[in-house]
């Protein structure tokens, strides 16, 4: 039997087609496919951004322990250069048989602060400054009429700066204001 026959003489007649919907059906293999493609596109989308991130979040991680490791060392041999640099003072001091024993501690001193300054290492140098307690520590405080209050006029021990960070405050004294006789 032909198809002419099936349908009374007629010609065969085609089913409408249908507009592909949205939500996928079991009858459209196609749409499902295309939801399960942008379903993995949304996922591969996602798994980028993430490891986008914990690549972000590692260099960050890294950088801030380099700084810390440095710091560490930093504070250690800060001790280290303020023995030398009392050294030197009282060597100088002292008489002309320990001048050859002041000069070696002063190119030790000299090499020792070439190898700060490598690593960006400088000195706060707060004499005559206001006192900022973001950089120095007051150990402190006399009544002068020779310098401003807030002002210091005294470092006991300087302080020291890791690029921008402030490895440890000056340790200063600071003017204040001398108090009236009355």
């Amino acid at each position: 039997m032909t198809e002419e026959e099936v349908n009374g003489g007629e010609e065969p007649t085609q089913e409408p087609t249908q507009e592909p919907s949205q939500e996928p059906t079991q009858d459209d293999p196609l749409a499902a496919a295309e939801a399960r493609a942008e379903e993995n596109w949304n996922q591969y989308l996602r798994a980028r951004a993430e490891m986008e991130n914990m690549r972000r979040r590692a260099e960050r991680d890294v950088t801030q322990a380099r700084q810390q490791a440095m710091e560490r060392m930093a504070g250690e041999l800060l001790a280290v250069k303020d023995s030398l640099e009392m050294g030197v003072q009282a060597a100088g001091e002292a008489n002309a048989d320990v001048q050859k024993l002041a000069e070696g501690a002063e190119l030790t001193l000299k090499m020792f602060e070439q190898a700060l300054d490598k690593f960006n290492i400088v000195a706060v140098e707060p004499l005559g400054q206001r006192f900022d307690p973001e950089a120095h520590e007051a150990m402190a405080a006399q009544p002068t009429e020779e310098a401003e209050p807030n002002t210091v006029i005294s470092v006991i021990q300087k302080g020291y700066r890791l690029g921008d960070r402030l490895l440890r405050p000056a340790m200063v004294v600071v003017a204040k204001a001398p108090e009236s006789s009355t």
